[in-house]
């Protein structure tokens, strides 16, 4: 094939690729990234952002010049806009459920950010509306793209390390986030971000129902702010917490968090080990088996490099291709309601129940 031929032929393929109109809704340090992911695809196009704080929005419009995005401050404008197949949310999250269910019933593809929602009544409204529209959703947890972690937890449901009997989890941190970030103004209020548990953890507290492959009938916990105490001033969520969960056949889970873990101290950061019949797992992100009595630890799922902006690719896929979800509704809403009912039993010093929250999946 000549150089010419070549060109021409490229230049016709280069246009039979489908393109989903996309819109994202709040581009702040979150929705930054998922806009890099969505300019990442060539079967996507960035036709409009939306965000309340001027300079963010001048910063997102820059990065996506070469596609000449609309610009607002109002994010109705954007599910009104007939030209937008799908939507971004990467707002606050107790802005998620409401800006979600305008989109599902505006006929949009909606990428939500975790959480779904902040209370059982926001979750609810979004697996109605996700229930009723025809339209793809993808819940914003990123963890079921990631590949080294979905093997192991397949080796786990085949049954590497038997049954599994409990899992200890955490998600410490080293310090609060910043007071004077721009995320300050919401986040250290509960009803706006549900606190680190709700906002965070619902990461960590996914992959134990993934490992478990099911969600809690129950949780017991406490929460407090034991170091952090009116800082910033008005200040209405913990700094730290421990939680205990039960799952149907007996498993349990242990999970714990707090954001003064000393950056020298070692077993900080993000853990879940998972333990069985037969063996341990350090499942994030060493991903080895530790065998029960004798034996040599073995690694289960070689890391690798992991295929950037999975979790946007899968949700074009399935939009265009009709390709399986990562993370459709049901997990994302499962997510949401253990960190909730977490949440809940911390704030209670109680347990609180899986039934009591009142949504059906």
């Amino acid at each position: 094939m000549d150089r010419r031929s070549f060109l021409l032929t490229s230049g016709i393929a280069l246009a039979q690729v489908p393109t989903t109109a996309t819109a994202v809704i709040g581009v702040g340090n979150r929705g930054s990234y998922l806009l890099e992911s969505v300019l990442a695809q060539p079967n996507a196009k960035v036709v409009v952002l939306c965000d309340n704080k001027p300079d963010r929005l001048d910063k997102a419009a820059t990065k996506a010049a070469a596609q000449s995005p609309k610009t607002t401050t109002d994010w109705r404008r954007v599910i009104d806009n007939k030209d937008v197949e799908a939507v971004y949310i990467a707002t606050p999250p107790h802005l998620h459920a409401e800006m979600a269910v305008a989109a599902l019933r505006a006929g949009k593809h909606v990428y939500c950010e975790k959480p779904v929602g902040v209370t059982a009544a926001q979750v609810a409204a979004v697996v109605a509306a996700a229930q009723e529209s025809k339209r793809v959703f993808v819940a914003g947890q990123q963890l079921r793209s990631h590949a080294q972690l979905a093997e192991a937890v397949g080796k786990i449901h085949d049954g590497i390390i038997g049954d599994v009997l409990m899992i200890k989890a955490q998600r410490h941190a080293t310090s609060d986030l910043p007071y004077d970030s721009t995320s300050a103004d919401w986040y250290y209020d509960v009803t706006k971000s549900g606190g680190y548990l709700i906002e965070q953890s619902v990461h960590n507290l996914d992959v134990c129902n993934w490992v478990l492959n099911q969600r809690p009938i129950s949780a017991n916990g406490f929460g407090a702010t034991r170091l952090h105490t009116n800082e910033p001033a008005g200040r209405s969520i913990f700094d730290c917490g421990t939680l205990s969960y039960n799952y149907p056949g007996g498993a349990q889970v242990s999970f714990t968090q707090n954001v003064f873990h000393p950056r020298g101290m070692p077993h900080g950061g993000q853990n879940v080990l998972v333990y069985g019949s037969k063996g341990a797992i350090d499942l994030m992100y060493a991903c080895m088996m530790y065998p029960l009595g004798a034996g040599a630890p073995v690694e289960i799922a070689a890391k690798r490099e992991e295929v950037p902006h999975a979790h946007t690719i899968a949700f074009y896929n399935a939009i265009q291709r009709g390709a399986p979800l990562p993370a459709g509704i049901k997990i994302g809403a499962e997510a949401a309601l253990t960190a909730i009912l977490g949440h809940e039993a911390m704030t209670r010093q109680n347990t609180v129940t899986w039934n009591s929250l009142g949504v059906s999946l």
